[in-house]
């Protein structure tokens, strides 16, 4: 039993393996670490390639451990589009680039302006805020750096590439201007969010970001306190939650402050319409 059970399992892998290789697609396989690359990817890459995700719904990237099948999934992939300084790209990818050295490895987050890390999450990021596609800035960046990447990888396709980023740049663009015009009356006012997702979006719209998570880790009763009365005087007014993190806290905060609490997704696919919610939702027309 044990003979055949290896022999099996062999075979399955095998399989697997083939099943993998075989297909035109996967031949041209990206891998990337969240959802709102893939969005960029595609938009500019068109159906060209198949853009494999790492990072599931739901799971934080920030301490993400990828399964067997994902990292031979990864090492079917012609290139791997990195953000940046997430947790997931810190713990893994030396490892990942020595394993495959075949796979080319493109950073989106070339030519940022980063923002450095001020009290919070210092524990996953050092001192560099990865949050860079949660910004217009940020979303230009990488935008830039996917046209540039896929020019690499497919030199023949140049125009259709750079026709598809300068349609991507005016989506950009007519986003900045609708979110602009919902926040503009709402410069200087205060948010509070679990996990500083925001920090680029709040710099460049002129609100005040106020985060639970302090240090990568949960608050200590005398900081929640501190917080919550910092979120007082702010007269802070919404409360965001992400599924990834734990919303204990944040349901407090919104209790003794009043806020409404509002479930927000940074790592959704659709990443235009994700920032316009935000502004919406800042602007009190959420419903």
């Amino acid at each position: 039993m044990k003979v055949k059970y290896s022999i099996l399992s062999i075979l399955l892998l095998f399989l697997m393996m083939g099943c993998i290789s075989s297909s035109p697609q996967k031949e041209e396989c990206i891998s990337v670490t969240i959802e709102p690359q893939r969005y960029f990817i595609e938009k500019i890459g068109g159906t060209d390639f198949q853009v494999n995700c790492v990072i599931p719904s739901g799971q934080s990237p920030e301490t993400y451990d990828p399964t067997p099948k994902q990292i031979m999934q990864i090492g079917q992939s012609l290139a791997y589009f990195r953000i940046g300084y997430i947790g997931f790209e810190q713990a893994w990818m030396s490892n990942l680039e020595k394993q495959n050295p075949h796979m080319r490895v493109f950073d989106l987050s070339k030519g940022m302006a980063f923002v450095e890390n001020e009290e919070s999450d210092t524990h996953h990021h050092g001192s560099v805020d990865p949050h860079i596609w949660t910004s217009m800035q940020g979303a230009r960046v990488i935008a830039r750096n996917v046209r540039d990447a896929l020019i690499a990888l497919k030199p023949e396709h140049q125009a259709e590439y750079t026709l598809r980023y300068d349609s991507l740049m005016q989506e950009i663009a007519d986003t900045e201007r609708e979110m602009k015009l919902l926040l503009e009356p709402y410069k200087g006012t205060s948010f509070i969010i679990y996990h500083p997702a925001l920090t680029y979006f709040a710099r460049e719209f002129g609100l005040n970001q106020l985060c639970i998570e302090l240090d990568g880790k949960e608050p200590s009763p005398a900081q929640l306190k501190e917080l919550i009365e910092t979120a007082r005087a702010s007269q802070a007014k919404v409360v965001f939650v992400q599924q990834e993190f734990d919303q204990k806290n944040a349901e407090l905060i919104a209790q003794e402050t009043g806020c409404r609490l509002v479930r927000i997704n940074p790592l959704a696919y659709d990443w235009r319409k994700e920032m316009v919610n935000l502004a919406k939702i800042l602007a009190g027309d959420h419903e």
